[in-house]
This record gives structure tokens, sequence and C-alpha cells, in this order.
């Protein structure tokens, strides 16, 4: 689903986009690209394997575009959009390390731990994961076919 809305006065034009109809077409497309290499179709259980393994990656990344101002993707906080536009202007090298810790699959916790081996102030580090909130803005499939 993506849909333009009438932006406030000033404001360029914004794609709305969701995160379910889009997600959906990837696991289709995982579906079919399998199904080819198999020689066969594989239905929903390609679906369901896309789902069980490529869902949260897939989620994290939109969601990522979303904080970044990239995309809007309408389940997610309509607060959140363009946030690392907004914040830690201040602390710009920072956030990109735990950015890039978050792009590659990392928790909350491995950060934590990631930046007390390195000594990194952990004030800075917890203000940056408490205004990011990763474990508020999981969702789940809602094309995932039942087993």
């Amino acid at each position: 689903m993506s849909a333009c809305t009438t932006p406030p006065e000033g404001e360029p034009m914004l794609e709305r986009s969701s995160v379910h109809v889009d997600g959906e077409q990837e696991a289709l497309r995982y579906k079919w690209i399998e199904s080819e290499k198999a020689g066969h179709d594989l239905g929903e259980a390609a679906i369901r394997r896309w789902v069980q393994n490529h869902w949260w990656g897939y989620l994290r990344a939109r969601w990522l575009e979303h904080l970044q101002g990239k995309r809007f993707w309408v389940e997610l906080d309509r607060g959140d959009f363009g946030l690392l536009q907004r914040k830690f202007h201040d602390n710009t090298l920072l956030l990109d390390r735990i950015l890039d810790r978050l792009k590659s699959g990392q928790e909350n916790l491995d950060i934590l731990c990631w930046a007390q081996t390195w000594g990194i102030p952990m004030d800075s580090v917890i203000e940056i994961l408490e205004a990011l909130d990763i474990n508020s803005r999981r969702l789940n499939a809602r094309f995932d076919p039942v087993p």
C-alpha cells in the first residue's frame, strides 16, 4: 500500500507505505525464487519460511528507513518518522555506531555489552537506545499463513 497524503504547507509530498503489504510482496518474491530453484511450487511453506527467517530483519530495515525519514511506514509510530534528523546532532558518531549494530541484527543488550567493553559512556548509549525504543517497535507479520 502506497499513497500520497497532503502535507502541511511547505512540506514535500510524503509517500505512505505499509510494512504488511510490502512485506507480503517480499515473501511472494521469495516463494517464487525458491519455487523456481526447487522446480515446483513450494506454496505456503515458502511464505512461512520467509516469515520465520526474514521478517524481523525486513521489519528492522523498514523501521530504520522510518527513523531516518526516508520512507513513512503507516504501521510505525508517526512521531518516530525522521527522528534521527531531529535528535542526537551532538552525538552522531555514537548514533552511527549504534545504528550499524542494529542493522546487523544486534539487540539492546548486545549494544550495552559492546559499549561497556569499549568504555563508551553508558549515559549516552542509554539515551539513544531509550529514544529508539526498539523493543516496542516489533510487529507480527499479518500475512503469515497458518501452518
